[in-house]
């Protein structure tokens, strides 16, 4: 099933990209709420990069998984209080967005890894349940970032409105897009537009998305909750 499953969702990057004349973005399997043994399974089809929503189940997983090399992405909500581990546990954050948050993780950034790779989360439709910054902050969180030792700032991470007709979304991404060509254009380390998932990767990817974070495609449906 995930050879098949893998197969399948590579197969619509390669297509859309086809069609938008982009090149292909990374894609970013989500690996909330699987097992250890799911992400290993994929992980052996070659697929290296996993995002996860809570700082607490992956830190239950990546034990067991560590002899993989697998590259964490932290792409959930987080909360200050979980920064420090956040800092110690992940190779990207893709939810900066705000000042408080970024100074946190460069202060617990080991000395001993990698720069601790950020996107801003702007929240481009600006609802007032979602999560990131508004468009207009994003250039001073970007300084800010700019200028933490342990940081380096990579770009943008958008999570649009769900409209039931993915067109719908269409607009938002478009606005991402053009935010993350201003920002690339004053930030040499910014390459990266994380936005699509599995329902409307084609329209994200049209608009110019430079990774795609994929769970439902990869993995099947997750159980409703109760």
């Amino acid at each position: 099933m995930l050879t098949h499953a893998l197969h399948d969702t590579l197969h619509r990057i390669e297509n859309a990209s086809d069609a938008a004349g982009r090149p292909s973005p990374r894609l970013l399997a989500v690996s909330k709420t699987q097992c250890a043994e799911a992400i290993a399974g994929l992980a052996t089809l070659g697929q290296h990069a996993f995002g996860e929503n809570y700082v607490q189940e992956a830190a239950a997983k990546q034990p067991a998984l560590q002899a993989l090399g697998l590259e964490w992405h932290l792409i959930g909500h987080l909360q200050s209080n979980k920064a420090k581990e956040a800092a110690q546990r992940f190779d990207w954050v893709q939810t900066v967005d705000r000042d408080s948050l970024a100074l946190a993780l460069n202060r617990h950034r080991p000395p001993e890894r990698e720069c601790l790779n950020v996107l801003i989360q702007v929240n481009v439709d600006d609802e007032a349940s979602k999560h990131g910054c508004r468009p207009d902050q994003v250039a001073a969180l970007a300084r800010l970032i700019g200028e933490q030792p342990r940081l380096q700032l990579r770009g943008l991470m958008v999570i649009p409105t769900p409209h039931a007709d993915v067109e719908d979304r269409r607009p938002a991404f478009r606005q991402a897009r053009q935010l993350f060509d201003a920002l690339r254009g004053s930030q040499a380390s910014v390459d990266t537009l994380s936005m699509g998932m599995s329902d409307d990767l084609e329209v994200a990817i049209a608009e110019g998305a430079t990774m795609v974070r994929v769970g439902t495609a990869l993995f099947g449906a997750r159980p409703r909750k109760a």
